[in-house]
């Protein structure tokens, strides 16, 4: 029986609907707007009321979109963040006093008399608007009515705790230096909106505002914006997993980053000369410490900090042969990343060339725009008009023929902004908040057009919702290198991570400050391994980079490095994951118990994909931690096999030399042999991790692999997908374990598979071991209980049959 049925058709339950609905709303939807008429057209209803004219559209049977086009401004922007949809076929049914549309689990509710629009899901009321649409003298303003109850996320990248119900958070990117446990605005100012009864609404309006979460405490969300769009889709799901998936169908899949992207970074700010960049790779090598890119700040085109933005060409008394070392660092398994800013300063090499082609921003005149900020005297690069992103463009295209694997882009909030400048998007409130997710859409769509056989790597300090969809790998800022700063890293990866930003990552160690604390630094670096993406980075007071700390801080750093590189197809899978359904890789506690309000205001720990739970340690000198095991499972001490029940809360004591990371009992976690870089990891050649437990009788899992660099990976499904299983009763456990190759491979095109399984936490040898009905010699390490047992695959599939 559908939900369209019982909201429509059975009367009582209507009008118990409709009494909670009014009871709910109260007299607060008196307003001016009148009905005049409905029609659906296309598959879109169209309410044409006194001032204008409502359209709502669905995108799917759990999405949907409400516009609002005024009679006094008939012109509607387009949008940065959607591509355009058709609309879905929808039910209708229209009575005296309202009219009904459902397509499936999401219902929509207009009634006439006041003219009120309210959301339902499966029956249940979500949200009704509250003001609807309205402007005021000086902005534009949509106002919705939410329950008491609601916990709310959202709007980008805060340290404000994870429930920001309350704050009335300024729609205006700023770059926040040094921050600590408190920035109320950052770099992301995203204007979304995530309930913790797993509906989001995004308001698509980029120019700058205000969100304000019930600030006014009177169960009212209202988003205030200077101009521009007037729409905003509702986003629903059944579970935390598929809101962000059908919040990412809306907005754009992340495409699968380069597998190197998820090894070991060196950066620092900066490497004066090419001279020390190349013995900052060979100290890598020395230590034995696997690295996989180096980033060079802005002194490879400039040997000062100051006046030489928009150089973006090599300092030869610096850098006398930049493709030389590119060259050089490649042979050694090692990519690099230039940093690039849009700013072209005055007094810069590229100054003159940028006024003659006019792809600055303008200023009142006319003319390219000029200010002052820390750098020197600048004007911007317009990559808003075609003619500005071509110029731009051809820089990078330089770079990548030179042999640049990744490209930074810093400082694009922009950091500094008169109000009175115009680009080819309008004036800066209506352009600024997107100025790094254009500038990031320019360089996907130059890689996809001059490069095309190439995965990005595009690091960013500032977008826009759905920049994910250019490939931005952002990062938190310039935090403060503080256990204060590294406080807030966990809330704002998982909150973006949520608003479809699953890569957001800080420079670990912190980056602002010369603080020698290793401490700080190993426990930074520690939380690292499970966080998305592995880059130290700071001022170069303190260095950075592991192999120019202490020893002792050196070894502790290499074997956090280590673990990451050993945990590479784990982590790859997660990013396929990404790609395919949105999943974030850091996701909150509350994605697996999603009514256990104790949970959502917490960031204490949180899970590293499925499989993985995390609890960072962010406090000096700190020896124990509560830790709360999440009732989904039983899950397993990682480091120790220690076993805790799922549902209950145990004193943790620390160790040095890790943080609590607990896998879910029955898992399968597939990893790799130590390598230097991912260009020696061989996926066919894994170590299979499985963690028993009394609890579990059956379990199964899968990972994909590819290549590593085809960007084909997902659109024609050419990848492996290794399927796990196990059973077990009494003494007699028995695996399974296939390749499946995607739909663009054949089974003949999968490498044959040595695998090794390792069987954790347990107290004896094997008995026996059959690999395909053969006997086969396994291993047995009692001080690890653990079991080794060598595995190949037979025509891609294979069982291992095991008698204790």
């Amino acid at each position: 029986m559908s939900y369209f049925y019982l909201l429509f058709q059975d009367e009582q339950m209507r009008l118990l609907t409709v009494s909670l609905l009014q009871l709910f709303i109260g007299s607060v939807f008196a307003q001016s707007r009148g009905f005049i008429s409905f029609e659906n057209k296309n598959n879109v209803a169209i309410f044409s009321v006194s001032d204008g004219a409502y359209k709502i559209k669905f995108i799917s049977d759990k999405v949907a979109e409400t516009s609002f086009v005024p009679t006094s401004d008939p012109v509607q922007p387009p949008s940065h963040a959607v591509d355009e949809k058709p609309g879905k076929s929808f039910r209708v049914r229209e009575t005296k006093s309202e009219v009904w549309l459902n397509a499936g689990d999401l219902a929509i509710k207009v009634s006439k008399v006041p003219f009120v629009v309210s959301y339902f899901r499966k029956g249940e009321l979500l949200f009704a608007e509250n003001r609807g649409f309205s402007k005021t003298d000086t902005s534009h303003q949509v106002s919705l009515r939410i329950t008491a109850e609601e916990v709310l996320y959202g709007g980008g990248t805060r340290v404000l705790g994870m429930n920001r119900r309350g704050h009335r958070l300024p729609l205006y990117h700023k770059a926040q230096f040094g921050y600590e446990t408190h920035a109320p605005q950052m770099n992301f100012c995203l204007p979304v909106f995530l309930s913790s009864k797993r509906y989001m609404v995004h308001f698509d309006n980029p120019t700058t505002g205000f969100l304000d979460l019930d600030s006014g405490k009177k169960n009212e969300v209202i988003f205030d914006c200077y101009s521009g769009r007037k729409a905003y889709q509702v986003v629903t799901g059944e579970s935390w997993d598929e809101l962000t998936d059908n919040y990412t169908q809306l907005t754009g899949r992340q495409p699968l980053p380069p597998l190197w992207a998820l090894g070991n970074f060196a950066s620092r700010f900066g490497y004066h000369s090419q001279q020390q960049v190349m013995k900052t790779a060979e100290a890598f090598a020395q230590e034995r410490i696997p690295v996989d890119a180096l980033i060079v700040d802005l002194y490879w085109f400039g040997k000062e900090i100051q006046g030489t933005l928009g150089n973006l060409a090599w300092h030869k008394d610096s850098f006398p042969d930049g493709g030389k070392m590119i060259r050089d660092l490649r042979r050694k398994g090692i990519k690099t990343i230039l940093i690039t800013e849009p700013f072209i300063l005055t007094t810069s090499g590229n100054w003159q060339n940028a006024v003659k082609n006019d792809v600055l921003v303008k200023d009142e005149k006319g003319k390219a725009a000029t200010w002052d900020f820390y750098f020197g005297n600048t004007g911007l690069v317009d990559v808003f008009k075609d003619n500005g992103r071509k110029w731009f463009w051809n820089f990078y295209k330089n770079m990548i023929s030179e042999g640049v694997a990744g490209q930074w882009g810093d400082l694009g909030e922009p950091e500094a902004l008169p109000k009175k400048t115009w680009s080819g998007q309008g004036i800066s409130d209506e352009f600024r908040n997107i100025y790094g997710h254009q500038w990031a859409k320019m360089i996907f769509d130059g890689y996809a057009r001059d490069f095309p056989a190439q995965r990005p790597f595009i690091l960013m300090r500032s977008g826009y919702s759905g920049s994910q969809k250019y490939g931005m790998i952002p990062w938190t800022g310039d935090v403060n290198r503080s256990w204060g700063g590294f406080q807030g890293q966990v809330e704002l990866s998982l909150q973006m991570g949520m608003q479809g930003l699953a890569y957001m990552h800080s420079d670990l160690g912190g980056f602002g400050g010369a603080n020698l604390d290793d401490e700080l630094y190993i426990r930074w670096l520690q939380y690292g391994v499970f966080q998305p993406v592995f880059r130290p980075h700071a001022q170069e007071e303190v260095p950075s980079e592991p192999v120019f700390r202490s020893q002792k801080t050196m070894e502790l750093a290499k074997q956090a490095i280590e673990l990451r590189y050993r945990l590479l197809p784990y982590n790859y899978d997660m990013a396929i994951q990404n790609s395919m359904y949105g999943t974030p890789l850091m996701r909150p506690l509350f994605f697996e118990e999603p009514e256990n309000r104790n949970l959502f205001d917490s960031d204490k720990g949180y899970f590293w994909g499925r499989q993985f739970l995390v609890y960072p340690i962010k406090t000096k000198g700190q020896t124990e931690i509560e830790a709360y095991f999440p009732r989904s499972s039983d899950w397993l001490d990682f480091y120790t096999g220690t076993r805790y029940a799922g549902g209950t809360s145990h004193r943790i004591t620390l160790s040095e030399g890790s943080i609590p990371t607990f896998v879910k009992a029955g898992s399968f976690i597939p990893m790799t042999k130590p390598v230097r870089n991912t260009e020696e990891y061989d996926p066919t050649a894994l170590e299979l991790h499985f963690y028993p437990d009394d609890s579990v009788k059956k379990s199964s899992a899968n990972f994909t692999y590819d290549d590593g660099t085809s960007v084909y990976t997902i659109s024609e499904e050419k990848y492996t997908t290794v399927s796990c299983s196990f059973s077990g009763k009494n003494k007699n456990w028995t695996f399974k374990f296939k390749n499946k190759p995607g739909r663009g491979l054949r089974q003949k095109d999968i490498k044959s598979a040595q695998y090794r399984l390792f069987v954790h936490n347990v107290r004896a040898a094997p008995h026996k071991v059959s690999v395909n009905g053969k006997t086969v010699r396994s291993e047995f390490d009692g001080g690890k209980n653990l079991a080794i047992i060598p595995v190949t695959f037979s025509k891609g599939a294979s069982k291992v049959d095991i008698n204790w």
